[in-house]
């Protein structure tokens, strides 16, 4: 059995990597840290876990962590970059859901998330943990950090395009709509009830934090720099995230065949047939990536729909994929299941 430990697990994040976590078949959760929930029982905060887990919420900094083999951190941005180090030290697998590690240069990290590196020695070593793109890096790999929801979204829906080279890299548009989850478990006007219920409104227009994110896996795609606008909108539902990307074609090919050829053997990728609208409410609670492909009004423009649910394929499953990869195990394990309906 996998010993797990999970640092930082009372947001959306951590309590969606405890639900699929404690019914995988491989995996003993361990350590449930929480500085604020110390010495309570997951399940007061997670009821919904009654039944499936009896540990209380122990310090970050317990010996506990030390006897894991994999330790994923569900913290803030600037939390696993101040004690991945030591895990690593122990040869203990680490998998950051912050942006941490996410981005290869520090001073842009610096710029977008406003403090400094404190491991930029190991923004080399991290590996990008999107399957789909780098598996192989993954199998091997000691420090992976997973994607943000919006870049899994964005990226999934570009690399079949980006690897055939047959589209215009500079005039790539991805409109992308998020639930509410997506800002975290915390206290906020703006995503009370009653400021996000009957409304629907864009954000961070100007630059998100995603963007860089983004931007750097498109550029290593085509081995320079893609032209990207992207613009986030929040939406009243709780799960889920849907990206209209647009590209323009520079070149007659058969897009639907291309997308079925690349992603046919990709677990979690579920190309629809020509002309479909995936939904979100079709892929919420499951890991699955839903994509189609459409050529409007019969142009030279490519519209490509992505689906996924924020909180798993976009955070806590897509981490779970990556262990099994990182542990030797089908990576399918203990994600093989159908979305919520209704």
């Amino acid at each position: 059995m996998i010993k797990v430990g999970i640092i930082g697990a009372t947001g959306y994040t951590g309590s969606e990597l405890l639900r699929l976590l404690v019914k995988h078949p491989q995996v003993e959760v361990h350590v449930v840290t929480s500085r604020t929930e110390q010495g309570k029982f997951v399940t007061s905060l997670f009821p919904n876990l009654r039944g499936y887990i009896d540990h209380e919420f122990s310090a970050p900094d317990t010996v506990g962590l030390e006897e894991c083999d994999i330790v994923f951190f569900a913290t803030p941005h600037g939390t696993a970059m101040n004690q991945v180090s030591s895990l690593l030290e122990k040869r203990i697998k680490i998998i950051d859901l912050s942006a941490d590690f996410r981005l290869k240069d520090a001073a842009l990290w610096t710029k977008w998330y406003g403090q400094s590196h404190t491991a930029v020695e190991l923004l080399e070593q991290a590996v990008y943990g999107l399957p789909e793109l780098n598996r192989k890096a993954i199998v091997t790999a000691s420090l992976v950090a997973n994607p943000g929801c919006y870049p899994t979204a964005v990226i999934l829906s570009l690399i079949p395009l980006l690897e055939a080279g047959i589209i215009d890299t500079q005039s790539i548009i991805a409109d992308a709509k998020s639930g509410i989850s997506g800002a975290g478990r915390k206290a906020s006007i703006n995503h009370l009830y009653t400021e996000t219920s009957e409304s629907f409104k864009a954000y961070s227009v100007s630059g998100h934090r995603h963007l860089p994110e983004i931007c750097q896996a498109l550029d290593t795609l085509i081995g320079e720099p893609a032209g990207l606008t992207f613009v986030p909108h929040l939406v009243p539902m709780i799960r889920g995230i849907h990206a209209t990307v647009y590209v323009q074609l520079q070149s007659d090919t058969e897009i639907q065949k291309l997308y079925e050829d690349r992603y046919h053997n990709e677990p979690f990728i579920d190309v629809m047939p020509a002309g479909s609208h995936p939904e979100t409410r079709a892929v919420r609670g499951s890991n699955v990536c839903r994509l189609a492909v459409h050529m409007p009004q019969k142009g030279n423009t490519a519209v490509i729909l992505s689906v996924i649910d924020n909180l798993v394929k976009g955070a806590a499953g897509q981490a779970i994929q990556n262990m099994n990869l990182m542990c030797g195990l089908d990576e399918s394990t203990g994600l093989d299941f159908p979305a919520l309906s209704p």
